[in-house]
């Protein structure tokens, strides 16, 4: 994040205020929804900045007084997709509650490198202690996102779809799906209850009887085809 000095120049474009009571409105071509709940969000940025020690930054605390403000952009190095604006903004939000934030890329936007993706007015001290958590929800969820977008390009005018798997990091799955959709790629199974998979080790489990193996699976999910 690059932090301005108090006397910088705002930039002349209109100002959109993302709402912070509530999710912002995601929305790419009519499917891009943010998995969480208002309260959801909330509770998993809480937890990331509790286990960050945001709220006793002791460097922040010792190094910049507490009645400083500050403006600063999150901007991108590299071209990709972008994903985590929702988890940014709790962020920030968490910690100055009265911190004004333009959006300038919705998750699911394409980048350059130097797009501009947040632009943060409020107190020095909350945006420099939420900025690592802030940046490592980004960093992560735009990773999968602008890796997808690639193998999406890749397929481009066929039939084929990008689908992900359930190979996700534990207690970010619904984050991680959610990526893969801001990259343009399609959610398979969300869970092991979702839908039958017969893989190898279901196959040697019964003795490599294939039959056997679709007859039990059809039997408890006779919607199976």
């Amino acid at each position: 994040m690059e932090i301005d000095s108090p006397d910088a120049r705002r930039p002349s474009a209109p100002r959109t205020i993302t709402p912070l009571n509530g999710i912002p409105a995601v929305n790419v071509e009519g499917s891009l929804r943010f998995p969480y709940t208002q309260a959801d969000l909330h509770l998993l940025v809480k937890s990331a900045l509790d286990e960050d020690g945001a709220f006793n930054d002791l460097t922040t605390l010792a190094t910049v007084v507490s009645d400083r403000h500050a403006r600063g952009r999150l901007v991108s190095r590299a071209a990709g997709v972008v994903c985590g604006v929702p988890l940014a903004i709790e962020a920030f939000y968490t910690l100055d509650p009265k911190v004004t934030i333009r959006v300038d890329r919705e998750d699911g936007s394409r980048l350059t490198p130097g797009s501009s993706v947040l632009y943060l007015s409020g107190h020095a001290r909350s945006l420099l202690s939420a900025e690592r958590v802030a940046l490592n929800f980004m960093q992560r969820l735009s990773g999968i996102a602008s890796l997808t977008a690639k193998y999406v390009e890749v397929v481009a005018g066929t039939k084929a779809k990008i689908l992900d798997t359930r190979k996700t990091t534990p207690g970010w799955r619904l984050l991680e799906k959610y990526a893969v959709r801001a990259g343009g790629g399609t959610n398979y199974r969300l869970n092991l209850a979702d839908a039958v998979l017969i893989k190898d080790n279901h196959l040697a489990a019964v003795d490599g009887d294939f039959h056997v193996a679709v007859r039990r699976a059809r039997d408890l999910a006779p919607i199976c085809t």
